[in-house]
C-alpha cells in the first residue's frame, strides 16, 4: 500500500479523471464499426501481435474499442453496467489507483498477445473481454454485499457472481491450452496484484460511501454557517472571531467596500479600489 502512495504522490497528477467516460466512448466507436462491418475491427484494429511487429502499431490502442457485448440492446446494457462499475471504483479508490488498475489490465492483454505470438508464431485474438471482467471482479471484491438482479428477477450478491466468474476462469485456465492460460493469467494479473497490495479497500460499502459524503456535506455546511454567524472576517485570510476569540479586527480607511482585516494583515494587505470591486 505504501508503494502505491509513493507512486500517487509522484505520478498522481498524470492520472485521467473520469476514465470510464473515455472507455465508454471508445466502446461506442467500436459498436459503430461493428454495425458497419465487423471485419474492419478484426482486419485492421484488433490486437494482432504479428501485425504490430510489421508496423501496425495503432493496434496497441485501437483494440480497446471492441464493445463488451453483441447487438445494440445488450451493448447498451453492458456499457451502462461497466460505466457504473468503473465510476464507482474510481470514487472509492481514487483516480490514480483506478487508472493504475485499468492500464495494468491493458498492459496484461498486450503482454499476453506478444508472448503467445513469440512462443507459437500465431497471433492469438485478444478482445476487451477479460478487461471488462476484471472490472466486475474488482467491484465484487470491493462491494461483496451489493445485490444484482440477474435477468431482472433473481437477486444475487456481487460476491457470489464474482466467485462464479472466478471459478469459470479457473476452469478455463486448467483445461485450456497454452494460449488460454497465458491470456487469462496475464490479462487478469491486475486483479491479483492490486488486491494483494490494497486489500483494505475490500471493506468499503456503498452505504458507507453515502455516509461519508453526507458527513462531508454537513461539515461544509457547518463551516458556511459559522462564517455567516460571524461579525468579523479578515478579507485576506478569511479568519473570524469564531476561529480565535483573541483575534482583533480593524477596518481599512484606504480600502473601498468597508473591508476589515485581522491584525496580521491590516498593514500588509493590498488596498482594494472601487475598480477592483
Amino acid at each position: 500500500m505504501n508503494f502505491f502512495r509513493k507512486l500517487e504522490r509522484k505520478f498522481g497528477k498524470y492520472a485521467i479523471p473520469n476514465l470510464m467516460y473515455y472507455i465508454v466512448g471508445l466502446y461506442i466507436v467500436g459498436l459503430a464499426v461493428h454495425l458497419v462491418n465487423p471485419m474492419i475491427y478484426y482486419m485492421y484494429l484488433s490486437l494482432d501481435a504479428g501485425a504490430v511487429l510489421h508496423g501496425q502499431v495503432w493496434r496497441l490502442a485501437t483494440f480497446l474499442i471492441c464493445p463488451p457485448s453483441s447487438g445494440i440492446f445488450f451493448n447498451l446494457i453492458a456499457l451502462y453496467l461497466y460505466y457504473s462499475l468503473g465510476s464507482t471504483l474510481e470514487q472509492v479508490w481514487g483516480t490514480f489507483r483506478f487508472n493504475v488498475y485499468f492500464f495494468m489490465g491493458v498492459l496484461g492483454h498486450i503482454a499476453a498477445a506478444f508472448i503467445i505470438y513469440a512462443l507459437s508464431g500465431v497471433s492469438y485474438p485478444m478482445s476487451t473481454y477479460y478487461l471488462n471482467e476484471s472490472l466486475f471482479l474488482a467491484f465484487a471484491a470491493t462491494f461483496p454485499q451489493t445485490q444484482f438482479w440477474v435477468m431482472g428477477i433473481l437477486p444475487i450478491k456481487a460476491k457470489w457472481l464474482g466467485i462464479f466468474v472466478g471459478a469459470q476462469f479457473l476452469y478455463d485456465f486448467i483445461v485450456g491450452g497454452m494460449a488460454a492460460r497465458l491470456s487469462i493469467g496475464l490479462a487478469l494479473l491486475n486483479f491479483v496484484v492490486f488486491f494483494l497490495i490494497t486489500r483494505n479497500y475490500t471493506s468499503v460499502s456503498p452505504r458507507e460511501l453515502k455516509r461519508k459524503r453526507a458527513f462531508k456535506s454537513e461539515v461544509k455546511r457547518a463551516k458556511i454557517q459559522k462564517i455567516a454567524l460571524s461579525h468579523h472576517k479578515c478579507a485576506v485570510c478569511g479568519r473570524t472571531e469564531k476561529d480565535d476569540p483573541n483575534l482583533e479586527f480593524r477596518y481599512c480607511s484606504k480600502c473601498a467596500g468597508g473591508l476589515e482585516y485581522c491584525m496580521d494583515h491590516l498593514y500588509t494587505h493590498k488596498h482594494v479600489t472601487e475598480e477592483d470591486l
